[in-house]
């Protein structure tokens, strides 16, 4: 949600940012609902305010005997009660269609996020690792799973339809590996709090993280007012909803490994096979809640701790920055780190970190106490993947693929397979 009293201070600012994600101008709108909000309390102000002047009128009149003015003072609080009355319910109407407009409207690009279209326009700003040179045509990695016999989709399918999969064996305790080993990693060296949070949650969670009301049809929803979290990211974020924190407890980081739900409404003929766009998946997030001031260097910090995972597995990747057109709805700025996949011979999104100012903390109430001002302040809330868990096992599958259809365990995943160094068909 944005700040109001910033965009009537700075509307062609605001115009301007809307401009960079290709979205017309609303500040003539939204200033003119507002004032039609602003102009009703004051009208319900006033009205109040003389229904309480009467009121004492009233004693007045009749300690003095003068029971005609009186009876009209009584008529007069009567008929402001009434207007009172329409005027809450008009003011209520007001702020609603106020809210309605704020709610669709996206988080402002930081200036330095690259203005383009979509994911072309993206910006590298870094590699680390070289891929592994095969002397083998590497194999994508529901071929390897498949051949493994510990990957299926076709039984999947029987039980729920398309874009789910059955992990077996070897594969099902890789995938526990990783999370696993993500979790420590975050919990152990970076300072994160694991959190096992609900996988439902109510409208003012999705809300607050952005989800609703404006991509409800990228969601799960159940027959009894709840939703499937499309990623820990909403439920995480929600803990300090509506809540006042000291500055000292800042910032506040958590983690979580939770099952995620999305409905990949718009995703009609993209990634059709294998595991990489799924309507159930599996992933780490990484949470921040901070002061406005710290929030750009907690970004660049979680997207480290983020690419400390592939560092340790050995896996190379790159780091880009979103363009406008690419990023996504509550974020300010946005990184996208992208593994290098041999069996599609390119680099594929496995975590998303976004920086996103004040804006869901607006959404969700959730304010901070500064240790030298009495004035309470909104929190500035970041969040990431660290790592999405499937696609680090399609990760792993692709780039430590043998010849003879095995796959090697990355060192760093033994201790969590009990020593097993090598994943081979029986």
């Amino acid at each position: 949600m944005h700040d109001l009293k910033w965009i009537r201070e700075n509307p062609s600012a605001f115009d301007e940012g809307l401009a960079r994600l290709g979205v017309e101008p609303q500040s003539a709108n939204l200033l003119e609902l507002d004032e039609k909000r602003r102009s009703q309390i004051q009208i319900l102000q006033d009205a109040q305010t003389r229904r309480n002047a009467a009121s004492k009128e009233i004693g007045r009149a009749k300690a003095e005997g003068d029971d005609q003015a009186a009876q009209s003072l009584i008529d007069e609080v009567a008929e402001l009660k009434d207007i009172i009355q329409s005027g809450e319910d008009q003011e209520r109407q007001a702020d609603a269609a106020l809210k309605a407009v704020l709610s669709e409207l996206p988080n402002l690009p930081l200036d330095d996020v690259p203005v383009g279209a979509d994911e072309s326009d993206n910006l590298e700003i870094r590699k680390w690792g070289e891929p592994r040179a095969l002397d083998f045509a590497p194999k994508e990695h529901f071929e390897i799973g498949e051949a493994l016999g510990l990957m299926d989709f076709e039984l999947a399918a029987k039980i729920s339809g398309a874009r789910f999969v059955v992990l077996k064996g070897a594969l099902a305790r890789l995938e526990r590996a990783l999370a696993s080993f993500m979790l420590d990693l975050h919990t152990g060296e970076f300072g994160y709090q694991e959190v096992v949070p609900p996988a439902l949650v109510r409208d003012d969670a999705l809300f607050g993280t952005g989800q609703l009301p404006k991509f409800a049809e990228d969601l799960f929803a159940t027959t009894n007012d709840y939703w499937l979290i499309p990623t820990a990211e909403v439920p995480l974020t929600n803990l300090v909803r509506e809540s006042i924190l000291e500055e000292s407890e800042l910032p506040l980081r958590f983690t979580a490994w939770t099952p995620c739900f999305r409905s990949e409404a718009g995703a009609a003929g993209k990634d059709t096979r294998g595991m990489i766009r799924q309507h159930q998946f599996s992933k780490v997030e990484l949470v921040s809640l901070t002061t406005p001031e710290t929030s750009l260097e907690e970004h660049d910090r979680m997207t480290a701790c983020a690419e400390e995972v592939l560092k340790r597995l050995e896996l190379p990747y790159r780091v880009v920055v979103l363009s406008t057109g690419d990023m996504g709805f509550s974020a300010r700025k946005t990184h996208d780190i992208e593994v290098w996949l041999p069996g599609q011979s390119a680099y594929r999104e496995i975590s998303s970190c976004s920086v996103c100012g004040d804006f869901q903390a607006r959404r969700m109430n959730a304010r901070y106490r500064p240790a030298d001002d009495k004035e309470l302040r909104f929190v500035h809330t970041l969040n990431g993947s660290g790592l999405a868990v499937g696609r680090t096992l399609i990760a792993v599958l692709e780039n430590y693929q043998e010849e003879d259809g095995s796959v090697s365990v990355p060192p760093a995943l033994r201790p969590y397979l009990g020593g097993l160094d090598k994943i081979a068909a029986h």
